[in-house]
């Protein structure tokens, strides 16, 4: 399996404890005794072996899927930085996705900043999972690309702080 799940998923640090990565998809009951589940898929492109995002499903054991959602790396900035780093614009081959072809000594995913992703993911199981993140959370490491950003002064005059 050439894209590396376990590492994957491993590395979006996902607060699941009753989790299993099954070829290249993860599976997750978020909240222990529920029935609802978790799948997180791999989403392919028009081109073989080439994958823009994650595809994030609820799923009932007896009525299957429920609701799913598509997040794109593009979208969530996943490979910005690798993109830019190796001067790959954007729409031309290989801009903002992973794919078969890369570096024997590195992963597919090599490069990604999965904080977008992580966020997406936890805004929408907190929908259906309510409380699930709040239980057992891991810390995600800080990385060389995490930078800290200033906090936003508090306003009280009705408009928004940006």
């Amino acid at each position: 399996m050439f894209l590396q799940a376990p590492e994957f998923f491993a590395e979006l640090c996902l607060p699941f404890p009753d989790h299993a990565v099954v070829g290249d998809t993860y599976f997750a009951v978020p909240v222990p005794g529920g029935q609802l589940r978790l799948r997180i898929d791999f989403t392919s492109t028009i081109r073989a072996d080439t994958y823009g995002g994650l595809r994030v499903a609820v799923v009932h054991p007896d009525r299957g899927e429920i609701d799913a959602v598509a997040l794109s790396f593009l979208d969530h900035g996943t490979f910005h930085r690798r993109d830019e780093a190796t001067n790959t614009r954007p729409n031309t081959q290989g801009y903002g996705v992973i794919h078969k072809y890369h570096r024997p000594d590195e992963p597919p995913w090599a490069g990604a900043v999965t904080t977008g992703l992580r966020d997406a993911i936890e805004r929408y199981t907190a929908v259906w999972f309510p409380g699930a993140w709040n239980t057992s959370t891991p810390a995600r490491a800080a990385g060389r690309t995490v930078q800290p950003a200033p906090a936003a002064p508090v306003t009280r005059n009705g408009t928004c702080a940006r």
